[in-house]
C-alpha cells in the first residue's frame, strides 16, 4: 500500500515494529520509515494529521489507544485492518471521547490488491469520506471503493463479505473434488482456465485456483488439507445467530475448516490453495498429510 501511494504522488511517513519492514520502506521513494509512533506524528505537516493503521485485529484496540494518546483534537485515525465491527463501534466511541476523528475501512484483495489496487468499504463521517476520496481512488481499483455509512459499517460490510467468501470457496473446492474423483481423467488446470473465461462462475477465486494449479500441480501435494480460518467467517455466523437469520452455507463452510484439523482432504487442499493465492496464507503441508 505504501508503494502504491508513493507511486501515485503521496508522501508517506510509516512505522513498523519489524526492522526489516522499516528497511524495505526506506527503499521506496517518497516513503520514510520511523522507529516510533511519535516520530511519525511529528513528521506530518501541521494541521489535521491522518494516521492509517493496518494491524491484526487482536492488537487494534491497543494501537488505537496508544496513538490516540499522542494526537491532537480533530486528528484522524483510519483503521484499515478488518476489525470486528462491534469492536470498531467501541473504537469510534473511545476516539470520540478524546475528540479524535475515526474511520473504519474494510479492505479486500490481499497483498496483490494492496499493490495493484484494492477494494475498500468505508465507514465513518461522510464529510471525511469525501475529503479523503482522492486517497481511496489512488489505493483502489477503478470503482473499487464506496462509502457504506456510519462508523462500523465499513468493517461490518467486510465481515459479511468474508462470510460469503467462505461459502464460495467451499463450493469451488467441493466441485473440483468431484471433477478430480470422476472417471474422465480431467486436467483440472484446463478446467479452471475455461471456467475463468466467460462462464457464470468466472471470478477472482477461479482465477486464483487456476494459478494455484499452475503453482502446485492439480494434486496439490505440497498444500495442507487442514484449513485455517480467520475471525470474520466466525463473526458472520455469530451475528446471524444473534439476529436469528439463516446462514447454513457459511456456517457449514466454517465448520468444515474447524473439522479439517486432523482430517486433511482434497477439498481442504483446494480451500488452502485459494487462501494462499489471494491472501498469502501459509500452506505448509504437515508430515502426517
Amino acid at each position: 500500500m505504501v508503494e502504491r501511494l508513493c507511486e501515485t504522488g503521496h508522501t508517506v511517513s510509516a512505522y513498523d515494529p519489524n526492522e526489516s519492514a522499516r528497511a524495505t520502506l526506506e527503499n521506496i521513494p517518497n516513503a520514510t520509515a520511523y522507529k516510533s509512533y511519535q516520530e511519525v506524528i511529528d513528521s506530518l505537516p501541521a494541521g489535521q494529521k491522518t494516521i492509517w493503521i493496518m494491524v491484526p485485529s487482536s492488537v487494534t484496540g491497543q494501537v488505537i489507544n496508544d496513538i490516540g494518546e499522542l494526537l491532537n483534537k480533530s486528528d484522524l485515525i483510519i483503521d484499515g485492518g478488518n476489525t470486528n465491527y462491534q469492536q470498531t463501534l467501541e473504537h469510534a466511541k473511545s476516539t470520540h471521547e478524546k475528540e479524535i476523528e475515526f474511520m473504519d475501512v474494510g479492505v479486500s484483495g490481499g497483498p496483490a490488491g494492496a499493490r495493484s489496487g484494492a477494494c475498500m468499504m468505508i465507514g465513518g463521517k461522510e464529510d471525511y469520506f469525501k475529503k479523503l476520496e482522492p486517497l481511496f481512488v489512488d489505493l483502489c481499483v477503478l470503482d473499487g471503493y464506496a462509502y457504506m455509512g456510519k462508523s462500523g459499517s465499513g468493517h461490518f460490510v467486510k465481515m459479511i463479505h468474508n462470510g460469503i467468501e467462505y461459502g464460495m470457496m467451499q463450493s469451488i473446492a467441493e466441485g473440483f473434488n468431484l471433477l478430480k474423483q470422476s472417471d474422465f481423467n480431467l486436467d483440472l488446470t484446463v478446467v479452471a482456465d475455461v471456467y475463468g473465461h466467460g462462464s457464470v462462475i468466472s471470478s477472482s477465486l477461479i482465477d486464483w485456483l487456476h494459478k494455484g494449479f499452475q503453482t502446485y500441480g492439480e494434486d496439490l501435494k505440497e498444500v495442507s488439507g487442514q484449513v485455517s480460518h480467520s475471525g470474520e467467517g466466525e463473526w458472520t455466523v455469530k451475528y446471524a445467530k444473534e439476529i436469528n437469520q439463516p446462514v447454513p452455507i457459511i456456517a457449514k463452510s466454517l465448520q468444515f475448516r474447524k473439522d479439517s484439523t486432523g482430517n486433511p482432504s482434497y477439498i481442504g487442499k483446494v480451500v488452502s490453495t485459494l487462501r494462499n493465492m489471494f491472501g498469502g496464507h501459509t500452506v505448509i503441508i504437515n508430515s502426517d498429510e
